[in-house]
């Protein structure tokens, strides 16, 4: 009664394990809002509302001659949208629940199934909103042209990838030294808000700057991804094998990083001085 039934095969493993994830997921978006569709509409206001703050930013400092020849808001959105997707999948792996949590007193549950969820639930809502979004402004406003859709929605699943693989490094770093792994984690999402080059173009960089911003696998994936969006921008100061590599790379340190961090968890950890 009180035992959980554990399949033997393969397959059957392979499927409980999916089971459990999907479940994790779900229930990972519907704990940040008790109404899902309400939390849909919150997170739809906050990308709308970067999107009209950078708009109106760009026509106050007088950049939009700057921008790529084409829909002006459309390239806008292809920044908002991959800085949010990036940026969320880091915030959700990192609050992540991790060994001592409650959670991981029922014997299916592990911490694996714990940061998956979360990484999942953020690029869920993401893609939604930003599906919902253009549709509203490829229906109401403007009719929305995609050069390459396939290669824009790659570059908006590197971001989510990268984001999770940093969140995760982070998170097995956490029960160390918590004040400074979240100041870490904080600073590096407002040094994004201008780091990870959705305000301008790599092409349009001196090397003195392309410098400061190279190391940003945001950077890359933004850039790469208004290539596969416009037809007249072909990026040459960007890539997208960079982030893909320094994600995998990430990804071994924190699962290794987690694995270790695991072995020593301690209730204590989290007892306030």
């Amino acid at each position: 009664m009180f035992k959980a039934k554990r399949s033997n095969s393969t397959i059957g493993s392979t499927f409980s394990l999916l089971e459990l994830i999907y479940h994790a997921t779900v229930r990972h978006i519907r704990k940040s809002h008790g109404n899902a569709l309400l939390g849909l509409v919150m997170n739809m206001f906050q990308t709308v509302l970067l999107v009209v703050t950078f708009y109106i930013m760009f026509g106050v400092l007088g950049l939009r001659g700057n921008s790529i020849r084409g829909d002006f808001l459309l390239y806008v959105m292809s920044g908002i949208f991959l800085f949010m997707t990036h940026t969320k999948a880091m915030g959700a792996v990192f609050g992540a629940e991790g060994p001592t949590s409650a959670m991981m007193k029922h014997a299916p549950m592990t911490t694996a199934i714990s940061i998956s969820s979360a990484a999942l639930s953020a690029l869920y809502i993401q893609l939604l909103s930003m599906f919902v979004v253009l549709f509203i402004y490829h229906a109401a406003f403007h009719p929305i042209e995609i050069y390459d859709w396939v290669g824009a929605m790659g570059m908006v699943f590197l971001s989510w990838f990268t984001g999770a693989a940093i969140g995760l490094v982070m998170l097995a770093a956490k029960p160390w030294a918590p004040d400074v792994v979240s100041i870490i984690q904080q600073i590096y999402s407002r040094a994004n808000m201008i780091a990870s080059g959705k305000m301008f173009l790599a092409n349009n960089l001196p090397h003195k700057m392309l410098v400061l911003f190279d190391w940003n696998p945001l950077f890359h994936t933004i850039d790469q991804a208004r290539g596969y969006v416009f037809i007249n921008y072909n990026p040459h100061f960007s890539n997208w094998e960079y982030p893909l590599y320094l994600g995998l790379a990430l990804l071994m340190i924190g699962l290794m990083g987690e694995f270790y961090t695991r072995q020593y968890a301690s209730l204590s950890w989290g007892a306030k001085r």
